[in-house]
């Protein structure tokens, strides 16, 4: 296979200037949520030494998420966008701070690490379908894959390097040094994002509001295959995100310390890191909801065998594997997405991605914990990676225009939506 179609896709990076800035603004920053992502479940089960205390921080996450990407996406739709991703990234910034002011001196408090975890995950909510509508506008319609591909890339790269740092921060420093770093690295994002041009939605925009949220909602209406993209994430997520049992298996069954819950929460973006590195050939792949179904299945199937084997080693070629599968279903399933969703409903339609994309790891957060105290740590991931593959099935069997999609019907495409090189 020729070089151009194995490697990622560095189309949008020379084409458009404003999507290089915004993505090397968001890479910095997404390095340091990372931190925060892994310190925040180890800070808790190190004042509760329970699992369900650490997957309750996604239950807390639940509806602010939801609410934060359905408000979110009416405003991303109703006001210039470049505006409204200054204010989350700032508000990001002062929920990091908080935490920091938390951690300082040693005697941190539990509520706040809920309350502001819950309250940050509302405004990356808010972000999220933001800065995907800005995506569709920074490039043009030929390199949406591209671009998707290419930001899947800065979040396996963060996913990598930020759990492996803060677990090596949280084994020699304090916690709250680490949170102290999240907050500094935003001031890379709010320069990045200052200096896109101005991005007002299509006609000036919608009217914010629940009848904005409504018409975004009213349109997925027999949208089999938009609503195919939202299941089947769903499905992956809910059931096969072990995530929340990483440090009871770090520190109780490998016997590990915090390096050991690094490299299990960095494990999957080492896969995924790979995964989009290759993806120069999706551009290629026509059949994008057959796709979508095939990745989750390897997800799914390594999550499972993650829950049986023994050894550290093996469990993190495991996690790498399900890393890999997942981005491709991320790019295939955003590709499809900023396809088929029209311009002056795309904040609003990302807001119902977002939603999913964030919520659903959340609500597996809560199940893998309540599973694991019902039963074991084992059972939970073996049970809920096997549901994940018998999932798949059930959306192939009763959404079959998802699984047949193929982006080479222009007749189910929306108009082209021209590129901003600023």
């Amino acid at each position: 296979m020729a070089r151009g179609r194995l490697l990622v896709d560095l189309g949008p990076f020379r084409e458009s200037q404003a999507f290089r800035r915004l993505w090397g603004g968001y890479l910095v920053t997404t390095l340091g949520s990372q931190l925060t992502v892994v310190a925040i479940p180890y800070q808790v089960f190190r004042l509760t030494h329970s699992s369900l205390d650490v997957g309750l921080i996604g239950l807390a996450q639940i509806l602010p998420v939801l609410v934060g990407s359905l408000f979110g996406g009416s405003v991303a739709d109703a006001v210039d966008r470049r505006s409204l991703l200054l204010v989350t990234q700032l508000c990001l910034a002062v929920c990091s701070l908080g935490l920091a002011l938390n951690s300082t001196g040693g005697h941190a408090a539990l509520w706040p690490l809920y309350a502001l975890s819950a309250l940050g995950a509302g405004l990356a909510s808010i972000d999220s379908p933001t800065r995907s509508a800005v995506l569709a506008n920074l490039v043009g319609r030929p390199l949406f894959a591209s671009a998707n591909a290419l930001w899947q890339l800065l979040y396996q790269v963060a996913q990598v390097a930020g759990p492996a740092i803060a677990g090596l921060l949280l084994a020699q420093v304090s916690i709250a040094s680490v949170y102290w770093i999240d907050t500094a690295t935003f001031a890379v994002s709010l320069l990045a994002v200052a200096s896109l041009p101005r991005l007002r939605p299509p006609g000036g925009g919608t009217r914010f509001g629940l009848k904005s949220i409504a018409e975004g909602l009213a349109y997925l209406k027999g949208k089999q295959v938009l609503q195919g993209t939202f299941v089947v994430d769903l499905n992956a997520m809910v059931l096969g995100m072990p995530r929340a049992l990483f440090p009871a298996l770090a520190l109780v069954r490998f016997h590990g310390t915090a390096t050991t819950l690094g490299l299990l929460y960095a494990a999957p973006g080492v896969g995924a890191l790979l995964g989009a590195l290759l993806t120069g050939w999706v551009v290629a792949v026509r059949k994008q909801g057959r796709a979508v179904l095939i990745a989750v299945v390897i997800w799914g199937t390594a999550i499972a065998a993650f829950g049986i084997v023994p050894w550290l080693a093996a469990a993190l070629v495991l996690l790498a594997v399900a890393g890999a599968a997942d981005v491709v279903s991320a790019v295939f399933r955003g590709t499809i997405l900023q396809l088929e969703a029209p311009e002056a409903l795309r904040g609003r339609l990302s807001s119902v991605h977002t939603a999913v994309v964030t919520g659903g790891p959340r609500l597996g957060d809560f199940e893998a914990g309540a599973v694991a105290a019902l039963s074991t740590p084992q059972i939970s991931i073996v049970s809920g990676g096997l549901g994940c593959v018998v999932g798949v099935g059930l959306v192939a069997l009763l959404m079959p225009r998802f699984a047949r999609y193929d982006t080479g019907d222009e007749r189910a495409h929306g108009p082209t939506t021209p590129g901003v090189q600023g």
